[in-house]
């Protein structure tokens, strides 16, 4: 069974070699690969040089300035898909995912095809949020499945586990949204395809270092993007 955790990044570096260090000492075992979006602050340098410690278990991709969460994303499923990895995980760089909380993911990929770091499957598990934003988060997801339908409490969470078989069934090239709305879109698309989906419930603590990459622009998308997904045709992509 090969693991791969992606995490996109851009001015992570009080971030990455801790988060690095911390997912490379995990068992069961996870590779990682990192997707860096031209960082500025030398975040990509700082892979590069981990990357002597831990050989062929820690990838790079380098891109050439802020492309967007989804792309970055996307290029991670279809490395890892070439690469012939088992599951696929996505997560943050700055802590807010606790890393460990992948091995329980993991062990959910066991009996279904999407696994959910929730939030909200449980109450509302945040720590250190400004309320106007926790509220605009949890509501969300509220929004998102009153809409689409889908069954699932934490819609926009971007700490989730795939089957490979998952991603190769997705037409990544029909992927729509690129900030937060990606997260929902990814999900919606899995679950109208027939994909098991269940959620585990986390504890979501905001980053202590570093900044947010949250912006009104990205929430617009993802708000007008949901209201498209039911009309949408999402079929299986064809081999």
């Amino acid at each position: 069974m090969r693991r791969l955790v992606i995490i996109p990044t851009y001015n992570e570096c009080e971030n990455i070699v801790p988060m690095i260090d911390k997912v490379m000492s995990l068992q069961p075992s996870f590779d990682l690969l990192i997707v860096d979006d031209g960082s500025p602050d030398g975040t990509a340098q700082l892979v590069r040089e981990a990357q002597t410690t831990y050989g062929d278990r820690l990838h790079l991709i380098e891109r050439s300035g802020k492309l967007g969460l989804g792309t970055a994303y996307i290029a991670g499923f279809r490395y890892a898909l070439a690469e012939g990895y088992d599951r696929l995980f996505e997560m943050d760089c700055d802590f807010s995912h606790n890393p460990d909380d992948l091995a329980a993911l993991d062990a959910l990929l066991d009996s279904r095809d999407v696994a959910i770091g929730s939030r909200y499957s449980r109450g509302v598990n945040v720590v250190n949020w400004p309320m106007g934003r926790l509220l605009i988060s949890y509501f969300a997801s509220k929004y998102v499945r009153f809409v689409t339908r889908m069954p699932v409490c934490d819609a926009t969470a971007g700490f989730v586990g795939y089957r490979r078989e998952v991603l190769e069934a997705i037409d990544l090239d029909a992927v729509k949204m690129n900030g937060y709305g990606f997260q929902i879109e990814l999900k919606y698309t899995a679950w109208k395809l027939g994909f098991r989906i269940a959620e585990h419930s986390i504890i979501f603590i905001d980053r202590e270092a570093g900044t947010s990459k949250m912006s009104s622009g990205i929430f617009g998308e993802a708000f007008f993007g949901v209201l498209r997904l039911p009309w949408r045709k999402i079929r299986r992509r064809r081999n």
